[in-house]
């Protein structure tokens, strides 16, 4: 190119620049949500802060998208929020559904607002033929590693030893085998003091079982008070647990968990229960826990979920999410993938198929994998769930608005 065409050329660029906006807006569609839908699936699990029931969210545009979480009369509540608006815009509508009831919303709430805004990001997913991994600036690593929620998931065998239970559950590429409080237990009858060293005991077993190049963990399931949970963790220090998870009462955690951290050389973890990010931020930033069990949809969905990530890198604290129903862990694929910080998934299905969810989850030798498939990158086949609700009719709360239009509590 001579030199005046050159110069001819760098002129022109401005004026390009400025035809270019417009073609991206033009990028999404226009759409406006019109009908949320709610579906039971043929294993419901009604322990509530694991749901897996499932909803969709359809727009005029033809794109539909599809979440996991809460209940039915909950799903209701926050899907009016939803109908008639644009479905890209995902912040607006999270703050729409928090907002437009009298009380902000609790933890059962905020898990079905959690299921709704997955399939928001389902949506724009597909709008732009992308698996949402990519539109939160793509994966930091090749796979999630992964620890199976039932201590060895079934391997090693009826009638195997815990010992033998954990190496079988290394050998499947699994990076931590996970047993309970209640290890070996049987009834109701739960002895805390008793049972704190018949659980040291079996931990000594677990640590020759998984080897020195294994890891373990234990989840205390609230079942101790604070002395007890002092003492088990001092007498499990030798093992070397990846982590303990909440090692008290919930409703103790800001006040037994610093404590704890002071007493003992265990990683703690804690949250598995939670829902917001204000829960966490106390144990977070004071670096009173290692790991967060922060999970969807219970944290209200995947655009609270990157926040709730963005609270842990700052403090350089792990995530290790509870696990939920298989939609919400195809979820916390795409968004765990992205956050630079060490992650451990507790996963709940091995490699057997879902047979409503044709296309899901990228499982293999114990660890998990993303996908290019669009938005969330799963598959419901609506002839093997059952609709038990929907929604079409928006609600007209009052909301108010700063000068610039964003929302504020009213």
């Amino acid at each position: 190119m001579n030199r005046r065409l050159f110069l001819k050329s760098m002129a022109a660029a401005p004026a390009a620049a400025l035809v270019s906006p417009p073609r991206a807006r033009a990028a999404l569609p226009q759409a406006k949500i019109t009908r949320v839908r709610i579906y039971q699936p043929p294993n419901l699990n009604r322990l509530f802060n694991q749901s897996n029931m499932l909803c969709t969210v359809e727009t005029d545009a033809g794109l539909t998208g599809i979440g996991e979480g809460g209940s039915k009369d909950t799903l209701e509540q926050c899907a009016g929020s939803l109908i008639g608006r644009n479905p890209f815009q995902i912040e607006t509508l999270w703050q729409r559904m928090y907002m437009e009831w009298f009380y902000p919303p609790g933890r059962e709430k905020i898990h079905a607002l959690g299921a709704l805004d997955m399939a928001l990001w389902d949506i724009k997913g597909k709008a732009f033929n992308a698996p949402v991994h990519q539109l939160l600036n793509g994966v930091e690593r090749d796979y999630l590693e992964c620890y199976p929620t039932g201590g060895s998931g079934g391997l090693g065998g009826a009638g195997t030893s815990l010992k033998e239970r954990a190496a079988a559950t290394m050998a499947a590429g699994y990076r931590v085998f996970r047993i309970d409080g209640g290890i070996g237990l049987s009834g109701n009858v739960f002895d805390a003091h008793q049972r704190v060293r018949e659980v040291a005991k079996a931990c000594q077993e677990i640590r020759e079982g998984v080897g020195d190049k294994g890891d373990w963990s234990i989840d205390f399931h609230q079942k101790f008070d604070f002395p007890d949970a002092l003492r088990l963790c001092r007498l499990i220090e030798e093992y070397e647990p990846y982590l303990v998870e909440d090692p008290t009462r919930d409703e103790q955690f800001l006040e037994d968990i610093p404590k704890l951290r002071k007493m003992t050389t265990c990683p703690l973890a804690a949250g598995e229960e939670w829902g917001q990010r204000w829960n966490f931020n106390p144990l977070v930033e004071n670096h009173d826990i290692d790991y967060i069990r922060a999970t969807l949809p219970n944290v209200g969905g995947i655009t609270e979920m990157m926040k709730v990530a963005a609270l842990c890198e700052t403090h350089a604290i792990g995530i290790v999410p509870h696990f939920t129903g298989p939609v919400s862990t195809a979820a916390l694929a795409n968004c765990l993938a992205t956050y630079p910080g060490p992650v451990l998934l507790e996963y709940n299905y091995g490699e057997r198929p879902i047979d409503y969810l044709p296309e899901c989850l990228d499982f293999k030798h114990g660890k998990l994998y993303t996908n290019q498939r669009s938005g969330l990158g799963v598959t419901l086949n609506l002839k093997l769930v059952q609709q038990i609700g929907e929604v079409t009719a928006p609600i007209n709360r009052q909301v108010y608005q700063r000068p610039d239009g964003s929302l504020t509590h009213w």
